[in-house]
C-alpha cells in the first residue's frame, strides 16, 4: 500500500513567513493524524531547542493512525554512527521511525562534504546500519539525487545500493533543487527500479512547478511512498502539495491511499494549517481552494446546472469543498437563479424579476460595483429587488473629522452619526485610528443599544482599490469588507469617488447582512414572481 509521508512541520516551516510554536506543531500533528497520513516528519531533534521540546511533547500526546518521524543527517565523517551526538539525538528523539538524508550528488559531496566518494558511501551505510538495529523504521533520503543522477547516475544509484544494504526501509529519491522535469523524472525513477530492491519514495521540490507532477509520475513508476507538505509550504518556492498529490492518487489513479471519509477532511486540514500559519487562504489552490469550483462565465453556469461534470473535474464534496456560482457583468440568467436557489428563493427563468436584477445588477458593476467577493451585498440586493429588504434603520446624517495637530503626532480621527430606528433617533460619536475606523465604530455604537448582536461582528479584512488610477486622488475606489461572526464569514462592496463613502456602503451592508440573517427572514421558499 502506497504511504503518505508529511513534512510540514520540518519542511515546510522552512518557507519563508512561517513558524510555528510547539503547541502548533502538536495541533497540525493532530489534524495529520485525523487526516490519515501515514507518517509525519516532526523536525530535526539535533537542530534546535523547539524541535526537541516538540518530541518531548509528543510522547505525551497519542496518535490513532500515524507514525510520527524524527529528521537527521547521516553521520559527519570521520565519526562512528554510534557516536555522533546528531543520531543519539534521533534515537531519543523516540519516534517509531526516522529518516536520515545522505549525498547523492558527487559535487555536494566534494564541495559541501570535503569527503571521499568513498567515505560518503560509508557515512551513509554506516549510519542506516546503526540505526536499523535501534529504531523501528529506517528511511534514507537521496538528498540531491536527481542533479546527482545527470551528473553521474552510476555513482547516485550507489548511494542507494549503499542505503539498501545497511537494510533502509524507504528509499526516497529527493528532487531537492526542484529543477527536474516531468520526463526526466520517470525515466531516472524507472531506471532506479531496475537497480534498486528497496521501497522507492519521491521528494520533490517546486522551483519548476512541477513538483505534484513529478510525484505523481514517480508513483506511476513504482514509487510507494509520497512525501510533501499541506498546501505546498516549503523553502524557496516550496514542496509537493498534499493537497494536490493526495486526491489525485485517490480519484484520478484509483490508489486507495486514505479512506472516502478522511479525504472529505482535506480541505478543512488546509484551512487550518492557513490559520496556524498565520498566512491568507489561497482561493485559487486546486481541489481545496475557495475557487477550485467556482463558476462565472453565464454559459459555464448553464451547463454546470445541467450537469456538474461539464465544468468541474471531481465533486468538490468529496475533498471537503463546494461548488461556488459567481456573480459578475458576465453573467447569464443561470447564475443568478443558480444563487436565487442558494438563498431559498424559487423563481422562474423567465421572471421579470430575473431579468431585473440582471439588469441592476450590469449596471453597478459597470459603476465598479464586484459582487464576486462580495456575495452578502448581492443577496440583499436580491432582496431589496424582491420588495423584502428590511431597513433597520435610516441614516440621518454622519461627519468625520481627521485632524492632525502637530508635524511629529499620528491623526486624530473622530466620527459622529445620526441614526434613526424605528422612530427613535440615536446621535452618537467615537474616535478611531483612522476616519474609517472611526466611522465603524460610530455606527456600531449607535446600534448597539437596538441590536445587540452587533457585538459579534468582527471586521476580518478591508480592502480599499483605485479603479481609474489615471484620475489621480479624484479616482473611484471599490471597498470590499470581510466580515464574520461566531458562525459565518460574509463579504461586502462600496463603491464612490470617497473613499469615506465607499467604507460606509460596505459597513452597512455587512451589519445590515447580520441583522437579515439573525432575523430569520429568509424563507425556505418564496412564492414565484412574474
Amino acid at each position: 500500500m502506497l504511504k503518505l509521508y508529511d513534512t510540514t512541520l520540518r519542511d515546510g516551516t522552512q518557507a519563508e513567513d512561517i513558524s510555528f510554536s510547539v503547541e502548533d506543531k502538536v495541533r497540525i500533528a493532530h489534524r495529520l493524524d485525523d487526516l490519515g497520513i501515514h507518517y509525519i516528519e516532526g523536525g530535526w531533534p539535533g537542530s534546535n531547542p523547539r524541535d526537541i521540546e516538540f518530541f518531548k511533547e509528543m510522547k505525551r500526546q497519542r496518535l490513532s493512525n500515524s507514525q510520527l518521524v524524527s529528521f537527521g543527517s547521516t553521520r559527519r565523517a570521520g565519526v562512528k554512527a554510534k557516536d555522533d551526538p546528531n543520531i543519539k539525538a534521533l534515537l531519543s528523539s523516540g519516534t517509531p521511525a526516522v529518516t536520515v538524508f545522505g549525498k547523492a550528488w558527487k559535487m555536494h559531496v566534494s564541495k559541501a562534504l570535503r569527503v571521499s566518494f568513498e567515505e560518503n558511501l560509508d557515512m551513509i551505510h554506516d549510519t542506516i546500519s546503526y540505526l536499523k538495529k535501534r529504531a523501528g523504521g529506517v528511511f534514507f533520503d537521496a538528498e540531491h539525487f536527481f542533479d546527482g543522477y545527470k551528473e553521474d547516475p552510476e555513482y547516485a544509484v550507489k548511494t542507494l545500493l549503499a542505503a539498501q544494504d545497511a537494510g533502509a526501509d524507504y528509499i526516497v529519491l529527493c528532487d531537492t533543487n526542484g529543477g527536474t522535469l516531468p520526463f526526466e523524472a520517470a525515466a531516472m525513477v524507472r531506471d532506479v527500479k531496475r537497480t534498486v530492491r528497496a521501497d522507492i519514495g519521491m521528494h520533490a521540490h517546486n522551483d519548476s512547478e512541477t513538483a505534484v507532477a513529478n510525484t505523481l509520475i514517480a508513483v506511476n513508476e513504482g514509487a510507494v511512498m509520497v512525501q510533501g507538505t499541506i498546501n505546498g509550504f516549503g523553502e524557496r518556492c516550496g514542496n509537493a502539495n498534499l493537497c494536490s498529490i493526495i486526491p489525485a492518487l485517490k480519484l484520478k489513479m484509483g490508489i486507495d491511499c486514505i479512506t472516502d471519509e478522511r479525504l472529505a477532511k482535506l480541505r478543512d486540514t488546509a484551512g487550518f494549517v492557513y490559520e496556524l500559519a498565520n498566512l491568507p487562504h489561497q482561493k485559487h489552490q486546486p481541489y481545496v481552494g475557495e475557487s477550485a469550483f467556482a463558476h462565472k462565465a453565464g454559459i459555464h453556469v448553464s451547463a454546470v446546472l445541467k450537469s456538474p461534470l461539464t465544468y468541474e473535474h471531481i465533486r468538490p464534496e468529496l475533498v471537503g469543498n463546494r461548488q461556488r456560482v459567481l456573480v459578475s457583468d458576465l453573467s447569464g440568467r443561470s447564475n443568478i437563479l443558480f444563487k436565487a436557489q442558494e438563498y431559498g428563493l424559487d423563481l422562474e427563468s423567465g421572471s421579470r424579476m430575473v431579468q431585473e436584477v440582471l439588469s441592476e445588477l450590469k449596471a453597478l458593476e459597470h459603476r465598479g460595483f464586484q459582487y464576486e467577493g462580495a456575495e452578502a451585498s448581492f443577496e440583499l440586493l436580491i432582496q431589496k429587488a424582491l420588495k423584502k429588504k428590511e431597513r433597520y434603520f435610516r441614516l440621518l446624517g454622519f461627519r468625520v473629522i481627521d485632524e492632525k495637530r502637530k508635524e511629529d503626532e499620528a491623526p486624530h480621527a473622530e466620527a459622529t452619526i445620526k441614526l434613526e430606528v424605528n422612530g427613535v433617533v440615536e446621535h452618537t460619536a467615537a474616535e478611531g485610528n483612522g476616519p474609517v475606523n472611526a466611522l465603524d465604530a460610530a455606527l456600531r455604537k449607535a446600534l448597539e443599544r437596538f441590536y445587540p448582536s452587533i457585538k459579534e461582528v468582527r471586521l476580518l479584512d478591508f480592502k480599499v482599490r483605485v479603479l481609474a488610477g489615471m484620475q489621480g486622488t479624484a479616482a473611484k475606489v471599490r471597498v470590499l469588507v470581510e466580515s464574520g461572526d461566531n458562525s459565518e464569514k460574509w463579504g461586502t462592496v462600496g463603491v464612490s469617488d470617497n473613499v469615506i463613502e465607499a467604507s460606509w456602503q460596505a459597513l452597512v451592508d455587512s451589519l445590515e447582512y447580520k441583522l437579515f440573517k439573525d432575523s430569520k427572514a429568509r424563507p425556505k421558499r418564496r412564492a414565484k414572481r412574474h
